[in-house]
């Protein structure tokens, strides 16, 4: 678990998604169903995304033998669910896909946590959405976890709230690790309320600005 593998997994993600939204229409849409049906599966089970996985993936990423290494699940499941996110709009008018905006900005303007409490307009609303959330990372699998994350991306697709897909793959991978996924969880936490937090201050301002109007 290495600065130079997490950066590796962020670029060739971002270049993933990339080289689709470079794609002529009806590529484009192919490819994106697939991913769609790769959701929760294990990386090669369909041999229609070998090619939109392993193609131009860096060595040191691959796994050996029949099992998946870490990073091509994280990547798989952020390409799978970056697929169902993208679904019905165009990637070059409208992605779903968004990363810091420049190098000033933090990394995780658009992560997990910040996305996900974007979904919040409320009280019930804070409940309901942080069970699912609490749900998804508590999971003890990658295919749990990518179920868990589906039902939370589809959310995200409905309202049309962007995620940061780099990051979410730099996440999931260290996930997979006891003290990685510890350190993950607190930042989603952490990335969730800063959010709610200022939205409610910001409403609170905002109230206490009529009634001195």
């Amino acid at each position: 678990m290495t600065t130079d593998t997490l950066q590796l997994i962020g670029l060739f993600t971002a270049k993933k998604i990339a080289d689709l939204s470079r794609s002529n229409n009806s590529a484009q849409r192919a490819i994106l169903a697939n991913l769609r049906r790769g959701i929760g599966r294990v990386p090669g089970d369909l041999p229609q995304l070998w090619n939109i996985i392993w193609a131009d993936m860096p060595e040191e990423l691959q796994g050996s033998g029949d099992t998946p290494s870490r990073a091509e699940w994280a990547i798989y499941t952020a390409l799978t669910l970056y697929a169902l996110h993208q679904q019905g709009r165009d990637p070059q008018r409208e992605s779903m896909n968004q990363s810091a905006a420049d190098k000033a900005e933090s990394c995780y303007h658009n992560s997990l946590g910040r996305s996900v409490a974007k979904l919040v307009h409320g009280a019930e609303d804070q409940k309901r959405i942080l069970r699912r959330f609490n749900v998804a990372a508590t999971s003890a699998s990658m295919k749990e976890l990518a179920t868990h994350l589906r039902s939370l991306i589809q959310l995200l697709k409905a309202d049309g709230i962007p995620l940061n897909y780099p990051q979410l793959a730099k996440d999931l991978y260290l996930y997979q690790f006891p003290e990685g996924a510890a350190k993950v969880r607190m930042r989603w936490g952490q990335d969730f309320y800063r959010r709610v937090n200022s939205d409610h201050n910001n409403s609170k301002l905002q109230d206490q600005m009529k009634e001195d109007l």
